[in-house]
């Protein structure tokens, strides 16, 4: 099938509080999640932020995973779980609600009024961990898994069983548990709910370094190996590869059933600055400069940095073609978020063929219209 592809390089209450734009969301500490296990790294209870919908979006779910990297290792999940990214100790008691989570058609004019939920991310692993065995002495939960179906088993018994609509949305590496979990999400429904997911800047490539080691899947093999993420990841990837490799997108979309859509930029910050040039692997510094700014970057960076983006777009033609999956790919050098407006709908947000991405999300989940190949130059200063 042809692909048609845009690319343009004991729970607490939730009170909301709007000021002008903003619209601020209490917590939902969710505690009888941890008579199931569901828990954070620390194991306190995991928590979410719901902006309930109204009239025509009553029925309408869109679910956000927040992101915030992995923990790889026992030390590093250690400090992470003094952190809001490993316990909900730390965790905001309100959050800002922008782009695709806000409730007014002039910032979200497709799903201002859809029931709208954030989950916080504490778990280090995409939420694809579940371990049962806890260390006694470092006293460390692997249950991302479990704090996934919690939080969605709240959720329906809050009114997503009667959802006619629903989104899976996330950005990083809630956009990269947005593509993990995209088909389990979809089984929560029964088949007559439209259910699509919108993975933002979660499309990490298993790209090496500058110096040609593989530091970005040693990574996602430790975060497997320690959260015992297999049994969590598609059976039908694990099942043909080594299960690591199915952490990476460009090797498990293929496998993906539910309609997807990705936004990410070729040249991702995040993937420039830790996949490509981390910075253990640049003492001097030459990279520093370069990393947060393109004008600052030698002839030789920019070749190199180029050549990842290449990498970057390659990694799409080895995706089996699917018509319901879209993209979104730009030329920057960001690592933008949609929850926040200014790169979801604002004067100055991204456009191709003067479309903004959350115009573009629309007219793909609502299918209004198809998608145009369009490739972007790089860098694209004009449009950055």
């Amino acid at each position: 099938m042809k692909t048609f592809v845009l690319v343009l390089v004991a729970a607490m209450c939730a009170t909301v509080f709007g000021f002008g734009d903003n619209l601020y969301v209490n917590k939902t500490l969710l505690k009888n999640a941890t008579a199931q296990g569901a828990v954070c790294l620390d194991g306190s209870p995991p928590a979410y932020y719901l902006h309930s919908g109204f009239d025509s979006g009553l029925s309408n779910w869109i679910i956000f995973l927040q992101g915030g990297g992995w923990c790889e290792s026992i030390s590093d999940c250690q400090g992470r779980k003094t952190t809001d990214k490993g316990s909900s100790k730390y965790m905001m008691n309100q959050t800002n609600f922008q782009g695709i989570l806000h409730n007014t058609t002039k910032q979200n004019p497709d799903f201002y009024n859809w029931n709208r939920v954030w989950i916080n991310y504490c778990d280090g692993s995409s939420f694809t961990g579940d371990i049962d065995e806890v260390d006694p002495e470092k006293k460390l939960y692997f249950r991302g898994a479990r704090i996934f179906k919690a939080i969605l088993d709240d959720l329906w018994s809050q009114g997503m069983q009667n959802a006619k609509n629903a989104i899976l949305s996330g950005t990083s590496a809630g956009g990269l548990a947005t593509i993990l979990n995209c088909d389990k999400f979809k089984s929560f429904f029964s088949g007559d709910v439209k259910v699509k997911c919108v993975a933002n800047a979660g499309f990490f490539i298993n790209a090496n370094t500058v110096s040609g080691t593989p530091n970005i899947h040693k990574k996602f093999q430790q975060v497997v190996d320690l959260h015992g993420s297999i049994k969590n990841l598609p059976p039908s990837c694990t099942s043909a590869m080594e299960p690591s490799l199915c952490f990476f997108p460009q090797n498990v979309i293929s496998f993906i059933e539910t309609p997807l859509f990705i936004i990410n930029s070729a040249y991702d910050a995040w993937q420039i600055n830790n996949t490509l040039v981390p910075s253990n692997l640049d003492p001097q510094h030459i990279w520093e400069h370069c990393k947060v700014r393109i004008s600052d970057c030698t002839w030789s960076q920019r070749t190199t940095i180029k050549a990842f983006g290449t990498e970057f777009l390659k990694a799409f033609d080895g995706l089996t073609p699917c018509i319901t999956r879209g993209y979104f790919i730009t030329s920057c050098l960001t690592h933008a978020q949609i929850v926040t407006s200014e790169y979801w709908l604002s004067t100055s947000s991204l456009r191709i063929l003067n479309k903004t991405i959350a115009e573009v999300v629309g007219d793909w989940y609502f299918d209004r219209t198809g998608f145009h190949q369009y490739m972007d130059s790089y860098p694209c200063a004009k449009d950055c």
